[in-house]
């Protein structure tokens, strides 16, 4: 089992949901997030104050997947979620091969 993080543009969340719909997942978590990236933080006026852009608002969305069809769901979030520009997001792969006996059961 792999679990994969996408954190995109919050645009894009629509568009990347719906094409993960038909993708071979065991669950998906989607959270608004804030962060930066390459952009660095910079500095803007505002009514005379200064105040901090640094964390632009993103969507982290997660998902579970089997390990041999990982590398599909991967290819299908960087096909919709690629615009070409700076901020685009990031994806992350993690194993859960640890954590495997946990999956499925319940919190109560």
């Amino acid at each position: 089992m792999k679990q994969i993080v996408a954190i995109v543009k919050p645009f894009l969340a629509e568009k990347i949901l719906e094409s993960l719909r038909r993708a071979p997942l065991e669950a998906v978590e989607v959270c608004e997030v804030k962060g930066m990236g390459r952009q660095k933080s910079y500095l803007d006026q505002y009514t005379d104050t200064e105040y901090s852009l640094a964390f632009l608002p993103k969507v982290q969305i997660t998902a579970w997947v089997d390990k041999s069809r990982s590398e599909e769901v991967i290819r299908k979030l960087v096909e919709v979620a690629r615009t070409g520009r700076i901020g685009d997001g990031k994806i992350f792969v993690l194993s859960t091969e640890s954590h495997e006996a946990l999956i499925g059961r319940t919190l109560d």
